[in-house]
């Protein structure tokens, strides 16, 4: 386990493509981004869903298309992904899986290498840690076949030959950000928890400049 404190202060202002940026974790991302200074693209499948994103380029286009992920790529330093999808208790899921695939390839076209993308708990060796009422019953019953899809999407980024830091977060919540949290690989003794969408925010954004986490999984808590 690593507590770390977190540093708000970025040494460089690089050059990032958001995905999933509309969503309650992502527009976390992109405000704390624009507020470093970062250079801003978000891709959106419709202008209207990105009105209020002030100051990030737009593309406008599906996570899945290639050809929209290369335009979107091209000259980033980095891509990070807070794509998410329902609960869905009877339908298959394939759209985190099937964008992933698409992401990788996008970047290795374009020769941009750096991938932070935010999974979950309950993802890879971190399923059976979240607590008895999601471990037994939310898990089951709602998210059983989506996180099929974050299996295979994590999947996915550990054989792309990236420099890919995978980010779980416990439960998140919209509650103020703590000045610290605590980042663990090793869940042994680990039984639930919660985090807020800002502390992601931050903790996913310093990914994109330090290499702590190359190629790890770190699961990241109050």
């Amino acid at each position: 386990m690593t507590t770390s404190t977190i540093d708000t202060t970025l040494a460089v202002a690089p050059k990032i493509l958001i995905l999933g940026a509309t969503g309650p974790t992502g527009r976390h991302i992109v405000s704390q981004a624009l507020a470093h200074g970062y250079d801003v693209t978000v891709l959106a499948r419709s202008s209207e869903k990105a009105t209020d994103l002030n100051g990030a380029k737009l593309v406008v286009g599906d996570a899945r298309d290639e050809q929209v992920l290369r335009q979107a790529v091209k000259g980033r330093d980095a891509v990070i992904s807070a794509l998410g999808t329902p609960a869905s208790p009877f339908r298959e899921v394939t759209l985190l899986s099937t964008a992933t695939r698409a992401i990788v390839s996008a970047m290795k076209a374009e020769h941009v290498s750096r991938l932070v993308a935010i999974t979950g708990m309950g993802a890879g060796d971190s399923a059976g840690h979240a607590g008895f009422l999601f471990d037994n019953l939310i898990f089951p019953l709602l998210l059983r076949k989506v996180y099929a899809d974050k299996n295979r999407q994590e999947a996915i980024i550990r054989d792309s030959g990236l420099d890919w830091t995978i980010v779980r977060p416990t439960v998140l919540n919209n509650k103020p950000r703590h000045d610290t949290i605590q980042t663990l690989t090793d869940l042994s003794q680990f039984r639930g928890g919660s985090i807020s969408r800002e502390n992601v925010a931050t903790f996913v954004l310093d990914q994109v400049t330090t290499d702590q986490w190359l190629r790890k999984s770190p699961l990241i808590t109050w």
